[in-house]
């Protein structure tokens, strides 16, 4: 039995729930197909479908089997395409993902560096959100990704992996920028401004917990994909941030200061298929993440600051005092 074909027919059917339509997408005739379906019952030992007069509905044989088809059909794709590039005397192309965030020196570094150390290789470098890239990976569109931990690494390996204390963004005309740390306690009451939970829900789902642990429930929440949109929120007063120094580095008129205790960190790394995998995925998980680690960050000491002449001018418009965060 040709197990990938069967597969492939399965899949259709899974899809369609409908023997007829599925034949009529493949272009093969009904009793073919229906035949090719019994012989991959039997071969499993299993009964894929509940045949029913009007249509057809998987069993849970079926069901987990839809799963394990689309991993192992992603498997094969990627197999043959590494195949046909060795066969050509490439490395091919390198489908690789970077969260959005990701500055534009370390991408500039990471393809430059690429390019020397494999120069047979074409990197096809994707902005794409911590759960787009898992997706990705599984579907084999992606060859390697750089995500948020934490994730399920079923299926996958991980490379080194880069720990980042997160520290909180706050109007710098706020009380508690005058502090030289902040605890999470300290921000109770305020609103919280965080990316979207789609993005990363695991990540999400561990800052809220670990806030609420530690006295900072988030009842009032406001969502921000991008770091232009996150400042601009805390700058209006509609909640603080739980982010990275770089990420609001080059904005004058929010202030970064880091948590007492150091209770949260962001863990980076990239992550690639175990079955089948890119032969430059490796070397670019190490490259990735040696650049994204960086300098280590480093906390301003709030008595040192002045703020710029424009940022006085408009906390004069706004008012001295901006410290209520709402």
């Amino acid at each position: 039995m040709d197990l990938f074909r069967h597969l492939r027919y399965f899949l259709v059917v899974a899809e369609e729930l409908h023997f007829g339509r599925a034949a009529e997408v493949l272009g093969i005739a009904q009793p073919p197909l229906s035949q090719a379906m019994r012989r991959l019952e039997r071969d499993l030992g299993v009964t894929l479908f509940d045949r029913l007069p009007r249509g057809t509905t998987l069993t849970t044989a079926g069901e987990v089997l839809a799963d394990q088809a689309r991993q192992l059909l992603a498997a094969e794709q990627r197999m043959r395409t590494l195949m046909r590039a060795v066969r050509d005397g490439a490395m091919g192309t390198l489908r690789a993902g970077v969260l959005p965030d990701t500055p534009a020196p370390v991408l500039g570094e990471l393809l430059d560096r690429l390019s020397d150390q494999a120069p047979g290789l074409d990197v096809d470098l994707q902005e794409l959100t911590t759960a787009e890239q898992l997706d990705s990976l599984a579907a084999a569109r992606l060859d390697v990704g750089v995500v948020q931990h934490p994730v399920d690494m079923v299926d996958l390996h991980r490379g080194p992996v880069v720990r980042t204390p997160l520290g909180v963004v706050l109007p710098r005309a706020s009380p508690l920028a005058r502090a030289v740390e902040v605890n999470l306690a300290d921000l109770a009451g305020h609103g919280l401004v965080i990316f979207p939970r789609a993005t990363a829900p695991d990540w999400y789902d561990r800052i809220l917990a670990a806030a609420g642990e530690q006295g900072f429930p988030a009842t009032r929440i406001r969502h921000a994909r991008g770091p232009q949109m996150l400042s601009a929120l805390v700058i209006a007063g509609h909640g603080v941030a739980l982010e990275r120094q770089a990420t609001v580095r080059r904005e004058p008129r929010v202030a970064w200061r880091p948590l007492a205790g150091a209770p949260l960190w962001q863990e980076v790394s990239a992550v690639w298929p175990r079955r089948s995998p890119h032969p430059a995925a490796a070397r670019f998980a190490a490259l990735a993440t040696r650049l994204l680690a960086g300098p280590p960050a480093t906390a301003t000491v709030p008595e040192a600051e002045t703020p710029a002449p424009w940022s006085v001018v408009f906390d004069v418009a706004r008012g001295a005092d901006r410290s209520g965060l709402g």
